[in-house]
């Protein structure tokens, strides 16, 4: 240092200033080294789905699929090994009973080595016995603690859903994917931890959930999705199957992705079209007494195959297909409304809300009777499909009359 007689202090210079500079920063590296609070993959057994059982003594059961990390390659877990070297791994299912899910959590955390961790969990499958008992004793536990997924995917299965959970899908990875998967092309509904948290709190107090199969081959099983199955109040009321479920995800403007085959009456064969996009649209109305709402469906198609003697270069024939694909959403509308709204007396097409929403009034004034005034409302539906395109071929190029 060099001393300003000046001010009679000590200048530092600029190489100075450098080398203090690198000692501070070595210093504090030596204090920053070290992960003493990190917590290792090894040390978390990873849940990728879960499973909610009822037992014959009025236990709940947690089940769990947890991916093994397999970090020396062909190690063993379980006496099964993944085939696989580097870093793959398998997935095991444990259990563990208790008086609420937070307790048969805890419970689990007891019979295994590693720490519980939430993070991955993709999927939850409530078994058939325990939605028909009632699923908002668990959903309290799914939507308060912080560790659960809100985005991961529910389902309810038939018979135990600990049985799906031991399954091991062929193209997959693990249960959780296929299900995941399935639910993420949106052929069928796609219902969310959150999504059902709403329904279910919602001013109808119904929701709609995936209802899970497992398929039975002579090389293997797998689950599947067929249907859906309908809660009020917490519990589990009924199921729709494929066909009505499909009307169901109409009305809720859930239709992402479809392929839909009519067969015109004046044509011999079928017509199948690929939705390109829907919405869907409610407009309640209350007029005195009366209530009533409009559906109103707007589409967009492509055709994708065409087996009849139909030119589809004609525009009338065009058209007449647009009035064949509007009476077949029409005809799977209706089939879910007669089950959910006449039958089951079930909302899950979020009417309730609607009606709150156009009128907040009324509807405070008659939300006490609103199981009384649902099977009552009068649904119009106003379709609107429109084939944009007839395909790459324009004529059949295998049909030699066409008309």
């Amino acid at each position: 240092m060099k001393k300003d007689h000046r001010k009679g202090m000590f200048m530092i210079t600029p190489k100075r200033k450098t080398v203090l500079l690198h000692v501070f920063v070595f210093i504090h590296t030596l204090f920053l080294s070290g992960c003493w609070d990190r917590t290792e993959v090894n040390d978390l057994a990873i849940i990728t789905a879960a499973g909610l059982d009822v037992t014959d003594d009025h236990q709940l059961e947690l089940s769990v699929s947890i991916f093994v990390t397999n970090p020396s390659g062909g190690q063993k877990v379980g006496g099964m090994s993944s085939g696989d070297s580097g870093g793959a791994g398998l997935s095991i299912v444990r259990s563990a009973k208790g008086l609420t899910l937070a307790d048969a959590t805890s419970k689990l955390q007891q019979v295994l080595p590693r720490k519980v961790f939430w993070g991955q969990d993709e999927v939850f499958i409530f078994g058939e016995r325990l939605a028909r008992q009632g699923i908002a004793e668990p959903m309290e536990y799914l939507t308060r603690h912080p560790a659960p997924r809100e985005r991961g995917n529910v389902f309810v299965s038939k018979g135990l859903a600990k049985d799906v959970l031991q399954l091991r899908p062929p193209i997959e990875r693990s249960v959780a994917e296929v299900l995941r998967e399935m639910a993420k092309s949106q052929t069928g509904l796609n219902i969310t931890i959150k999504e059902l948290a709403q329904m279910m709190a919602g001013k109808a107090h119904a929701a709609v959930i995936p209802w899970v199969e497992i398929r039975q081959t002579p090389d293997d099983s797998f689950p599947f999705i067929n249907g859906s199955a309908i809660i009020q109040n917490g519990k589990m009321v009924g199921r729709l199957n494929n066909y009505t479920t499909r009307g169901v995800m109409w009305l809720r403007n859930e239709i992402r992705n479809a392929t839909v085959t009519v067969s015109p009456k004046d044509a011999k064969g079928y017509v199948s079209l690929y939705l390109l996009r829907s919405h869907t649209e409610l407009v309640p109305h209350i007029a005195g007494k009366k209530w009533s709402i409009t559906v109103k469906i707007e589409t967009q198609d492509d055709i994708i195959e065409n087996t009849t003697d139909l030119d589809l270069m004609k525009p009338e024939n065009i058209q007449y297909l647009d009035t064949v694909l509007k009476t077949d959403i029409d005809n799977r509308v209706v089939a879910a409304l007669a089950e959910a709204q006449k039958k089951m007396n079930v909302d899950i097409f979020n009417f309730a809300d609607a009606f709150y929403r156009k009128y907040p009034k009324e509807w405070k004034q008659a939300k006490d009777r609103w199981h009384e005034i649902y099977p009552k409302v009068e649904v119009r539906l106003e379709t609107n499909p429109k084939v944009t395109r007839p395909g790459l071929t324009g004529k059949s190029l295998f049909k030699r009359d066409q008309r």
